[in-house]
């Protein structure tokens, strides 16, 4: 889901229809054991129990819980995070905002700063942790455009979009599964590429 969505900003446009949905962004980490863990929740955690130290509210187990967490791996953590922000931001800016020129509302011309700071408020609000309370929480379309305030696409009335996207969506899938891969990413092939010029 995390992965999905920031691959989702690098995008010119975002299509979903109404049973499309995007994720938080929250790295999933392994740990000690090789499993994959979400970083925010242990960071969230960590920053609670420091929270309760400074107040002099912490337990003796707390206490003991803290003590035993390795710095490096919460800075681990944190720079798995901080990536995943940046990319976002990055990538809105570049792509997704890049025919973004005038403000719908006021028709005056979209400044830069402004794109840096839109990218930068719905970085923030996919990786709040405290908002979405788990990495499996789907956002829909609806509160991915009020909430917010991402433009995308809707094609849920356009029949022959949506038979293309579900024909495309079932043979990807048939494929994954019979190959027996955990990921599978479809890109131009090389001699696409060439002929467009990109």
């Amino acid at each position: 889901m995390s992965a999905g969505t920031i691959l989702c900003m690098s995008g010119d446009k975002i299509y979903m229809d109404y049973s499309s949905a995007l994720g938080p962004i929250d790295p999933q980490v392994a740990n000690s054991d090789g499993q994959l863990v979400p970083a925010l929740g242990y960071l969230d955690h960590v920053e609670r129990l420091i929270k309760k130290s400074e107040d002099g509210a912490l337990t003796d187990a707390e206490f003991a819980i803290l003590q035993n967490q390795d710095l490096a791996t919460l800075r681990r953590y944190e720079q798995a995070r901080d990536l995943s922000v940046s990319l976002l931001k990055d990538w809105l800016v570049k792509y997704k905002f890049k025919d973004w020129h005038t403000h719908s509302s006021t028709g005056k011309p979209v400044k830069d700063k402004e794109k840096k700071a839109r990218a930068t408020d719905i970085a923030k609000a996919l990786s709040d942790h405290t908002k979405w309370h788990s990495h499996g929480r789907m956002i829909g379309m609806r509160t991915l455009t009020e909430e917010l305030r991402l433009k995308i696409e809707d094609y849920t009335d356009d029949v022959e979009l949506t038979t293309a996207i579900r024909q495309y969506s079932d043979l990807l899938l048939d494929c994954v599964q019979s190959r027996r891969v955990d990921h599978m990413f479809h890109t131009q092939s090389y001699e696409a590429q060439a002929q467009d010029g990109t």
